[in-house]
């Protein structure tokens, strides 16, 4: 059986992401910071015939936490199919280039880039024994340098420096990370799951969870012909599919 850890998968879209791989034939880790939400929701997804979930507790600000899940899951299989880094914070939604302090980039920045930086160094070599390997890292269409550039674009009339800032440091790691691996079978990409309606968001957005899920679920299923090094968001460009960087 293929397996599958999911980062910050207690909850909202991570938690959906993990039930359509385990529904997909995956077995699947929960991961999450506070391991009691993460055996409660294996409760409720086995309770709906989900059986093949666990939950593992992962703290991606936490180096001995990644560690300690690192060496957990190294007793368990030899090599893992797909690493989904989703785990995620928004550093509130007052956030300006001018009053935004040190200290809040630096806790944003430690969750949405050094956290995957952290799980993707640690599960690396358990990824490379896979026959398909696929990372894939849960971006914004918010973090496009390119569309956030342009002063006019309408879908962005809000601007949060610190969260954008962060993704758009996520989106380069991607870059970085697809082009290191370019001669081994694994696949790197940026998925934007568009703006779903989670606690994340205080419950607005225009997608719901279940479209979220399909849309990462979609690259961490790709063949050897699919794409790496690239970014995407089918919601905001259905028929183009990437994003510009």
């Amino acid at each position: 059986m293929k397996s599958a850890l999911v980062t910050g998968a207690n909850k909202g879209i991570g938690l959906e992401v993990a039930r359509q791989l385990a529904q997909k034939g995956f077995f699947v880790y929960i991961g999450s910071r506070n391991l009691e939400s993460g055996l409660s929701v294996v409760e409720k997804l086995n309770a709906d015939g989900i059986n093949t979930v666990e939950a593992i507790q992962l703290d991606v600000t936490d180096h001995k936490s990644v560690m300690a899940a690192r060496a957990l899951l190294g007793e368990k299989m030899q090599s893992l199919d797909v690493l989904v880094n989703n785990a995620g914070i928004s550093g509130g939604f007052s956030q300006s280039a001018l009053d935004a302090t040190i200290d809040q980039f630096q806790d944003v920045f430690n969750t949405n880039l050094f956290g995957v930086v952290r799980v993707t160094q640690a599960f690396i070599d358990l990824l490379k024994k896979a026959p398909e390997p696929r990372i894939v890292n849960v971006s914004t269409s918010m973090a496009s340098l390119t569309l956030s550039a342009d002063l006019t674009n309408v879908n962005y009339p809000s601007r949060f420096v610190v969260y954008q800032s962060s993704k758009a440091a996520l989106n380069m790691y991607t870059i970085n990370l697809a082009y290191e691996l370019r001669d081994t079978p694994i696949k790197v990409n940026a998925v934007c799951p568009g703006y779903t309606q989670t606690d994340f968001t205080n419950h607005q957005g225009t997608s719901t969870v279940e479209a979220a899920g399909q849309r990462i679920v979609k690259y961490a299923l790709i063949g050897q012909d699919g794409p790496t090094g690239k970014f995407f968001s089918e919601e905001y460009f259905p028929e183009a599919g990437s994003l510009p960087w």
